[in-house]
């Protein structure tokens, strides 16, 4: 069929908003994001269709190509592993906006680590409702202690995001707009 849909998912950091296309399921569910390079081999291949158009054209000798912004696959690809969003310290960083969830401020991916809530050494679990970004300055003055005994606060209390929440914090994060602006006729 495609082969693997989303061979540039480690390129996805490097992409602007202008190469990055939105990815639909042929149900209109959300896949993912994939260089405008491979979206106009999808296409191409008719492996795909246009959803939305992009401003951005690409020429070549003899004909100019309107660079697709969303594609929708012709063929449904069965998704089992895409019902909640995977636990991962770069999702954490991107549910959380990159921002320090003690001291509030904005960061570099590089800059912030993760913390957890509750501390492991008190019996603290990993998952999503006890893990948040934190800048190396919070976290070093936290210790392994809970954040009352720190004398600390959160910004926001973690929480596990939807499937949907997490594609809207995303794209406002990575491009400044959300799926329905994106989506939007």
């Amino acid at each position: 069929m495609i082969g693997r849909p989303f061979p540039n998912q480690r390129g996805l950091d490097q992409m602007s908003a202008m190469e990055a296309v939105i990815v639909l399921n042929a149900g209109y569910e959300f896949m993912g994001l994939i260089s405008w390079q491979r979206a106009m081999t999808l296409l191409f291949n008719g492996k795909v269709e246009v959803v939305k158009e992009s401003e951005r054209t690409v020429r070549t000798v003899s004909r100019t190509f309107r660079v697709p912004a969303v594609i929708r696959l012709i063929k449904f690809i069965r998704q089992i592993y895409r019902r909640e969003v995977p636990f991962s310290r770069k999702n954490i960083l991107v549910r959380d906006s990159y921002f320090c969830q003690y001291c509030g401020r904005d960061f570099t991916s590089g800059d912030l680590t993760v913390d957890h809530v509750i501390p492991k050494v008190q019996g603290g679990v990993n998952d999503w409702t006890n893990v948040v970004a934190c800048c190396r300055c919070c976290n070093i003055r936290k210790g392994g202690r809970t954040p009352r005994q720190a004398g600390m606060q959160l910004v926001r209390k973690p929480f596990k995001p939807t499937i949907m929440e997490f594609i809207n914090l995303y794209l406002k994060r990575r491009f400044g707009v959300g799926l329905s602006e994106i989506l939007d006729f």
